[in-house]
């Protein structure tokens, strides 16, 4: 196999990375919440009825942004069902996802949760402008933000949360370009709607950071002409502009499954040209950043196929929906994801893994029972541990292989990112799936002479998942042989692999 090679040089960087790009994502689907985040009267559930076993591998995983609560759930979220005493929040169908919402964890509930993760745990709302509009997402704002001395204000206080919520980041709808989504809209109609509401928001406070709705997916009709149309009518008003992608084998074609970041990359540098083109054709020198806010490997076929299942008159609490299990390969798909939103940092500030628990998710639980990481977690972990710096620019000369999708790609998918302390870390993934590639990295100007680490995420067996039965079947494991000798680096990945190689 021919060797794979870039540089690393200080000289040639990316851009910094903003902590907010490992967010995730809570949603009132599934079991995401109800035996998830939230189970009064599991062993191990706080006083609030959080669990603590996963909340414990929530900080593990380092998730620094939670938004909620959609998703498509958002379209027909009333807020105010969700505050206030519990027994008296009402029942109500969750037309999004064919289920019943009882509204036990809601707002308050919430923040709780992120107080718990940490200080580093960031709230990101999302308001609801597919079945409402401005005058409720301005309740919300007070209810959740303001002092004191309102009527909403001092509502909050009166429900026990003296102190104000401080959600600084708000996303304007969700997925407003979507035919399924309850309140759909146009480019037209949603980009004056979307203006209105963050005009008004920021009348009430001006310090608020505001997510447009791009389009719902790349493959949208309408993709491009869609955030054109929306910019052009909140360009001045907002700070971002959304994307969501998910990805997974189709016809059972694997090769290109393993290249999906490809056409993740594409994508952001389309939104970004499409931004810049907006605020060329405006005149302005205010630059768009990204919201990568959904994101992750998600068997959509399967849902599609349980979907149809659905009785007319069942809408039952918390099923057990999109319970994707991850394997190997997922693993090394998702980790080249990360790998993608990295190499795009100076536009993607944002990004939130969808979703945290049960649902399409790292971490699993049972009610009652345990909780558990599956395969993702690792690449997510150890990305949001050791990716936050300055991102190196990588260029890669790799052998490559062919895809039906993608045409013909580079096996060695990567980048690198500088610490402060001037240590670096190379997350790599190879891409074939029965070889193994010899790296070899120019290491110009950075000062580092030693491995601290070489971890990879492979298995004989590519199909290896975590499960109830095996939780730890599938962990990372060190990498012998990877050395820095004359100012380069030399390792070799292992097949069907997700690389993670600490320099100092």
């Amino acid at each position: 196999m021919r060797t794979a090679r870039f540089t690393l040089d200080p000289a040639f960087t990316v851009g910094r990375v903003d902590p907010r790009l490992f967010g995730s994502f809570v949603e009132h689907l599934g079991r995401c919440v109800y035996t998830g985040v939230f189970e009064p009267g599991h062993p191990a559930a706080d006083a609030q009825g959080l669990r603590t076993d996963v909340l414990d591998l929530v900080r593990e995983l380092g998730v620094t942004v939670v938004r909620y609560p959609g998703g498509n759930f958002v379209s027909g979220y009333r807020w105010e069902d969700s505050v206030g005493p519990v027994e008296d929040r009402p029942r109500r169908l969750d037309l999004a996802w064919h289920s019943t919402e009882t509204n036990r964890f809601g707002l308050s509930e919430y923040i709780a949760f992120l107080r718990e993760i940490g200080p580093r745990a960031e709230p990101m709302m999302a308001v609801n402008l597919g079945t409402r509009g401005v005058a409720e997402a301005l309740e919300l704002q007070e209810y959740a933000n303001h002092p004191g001395g309102t009527a909403l204000s001092d509502l909050r206080a009166a429900h026990g949360d003296k102190d104000p919520f401080g959600i600084r980041l708000w996303c304007l709808g969700n997925e407003m370009d979507g035919p399924w989504q309850t309140g759909h809209k146009t480019a037209e109609e949603y980009g004056r709607t979307a203006a209105e509401t963050a005009r008004a928001m920021r009348q009430a406070d001006p310090s608020v950071e505001l997510v447009a709705c791009g389009s719902s997916g790349r493959s949208m009709p309408t993709f491009a002409e869609w955030e054109a149309t929306v910019l052009a009518e909140t360009y001045d008003l907002v700070d971002y502009v959304s994307l969501h992608a998910y990805y997974e084998p189709a016809d059972g074609d694997v090769d290109s499954f393993l290249a999906s970041a490809v056409d993740m990359e594409s994508f952001i540098e389309d939104v970004v040209a499409t931004c810049d083109h907006v605020g060329a054709r405006l005149k302005s020198k205010k630059r768009i950043n990204l919201s990568f806010d959904e994101w992750n490997v998600w068997y959509l076929s399967r849902w599609e196929q349980q979907a149809k299942t659905f009785g007319r008159h069942d809408w039952p609490e918390a099923p057990r929906l999109l319970e994707d299990n991850y394997s190997v390969t997922d693993a090394v798909v998702f980790g080249s994801l990360l790998i993608a939103l990295l190499r795009h940092a100076d536009r993607v500030t944002v990004a939130c893994l969808a979703q945290l628990v049960n649902v399409i998710a790292p971490i699993m639980t049972e009610p009652g029972g345990p909780a558990w990481r599956q395969t993702t977690f690792f690449p997510f972990a150890q990305a949001s541990r050791y990716g936050r710096g300055e991102v190196l620019d990588v260029r890669v000369d790799s052998p490559t292989y062919e895809t039906g999708k993608y045409g013909e790609t580079d096996l060695l998918h990567a980048t690198a990112v500088r610490a402060d302390d001037g240590s670096v870390t190379v997350f790599a993934v190879n891409r074939s799936r029965t070889g193994e590639l010899p790296l070899d990295v120019a290491l110009a100007g950075l000062g580092v002479t030693s491995v601290v680490e070489h971890s990879a995420l492979a298995d004989a067996d590519p199909d290896a998942r975590n499960t109830l039965a095996e939780p730890g079947r599938v962990t990372p494991h060190a990498v012998g042989g990877t050395a820095v000798g004359d100012g380069r680096l030399t390792a070799v990945l292992e097949p069907l692999s997700w690389n993670v190689i600490r320099l100092a």
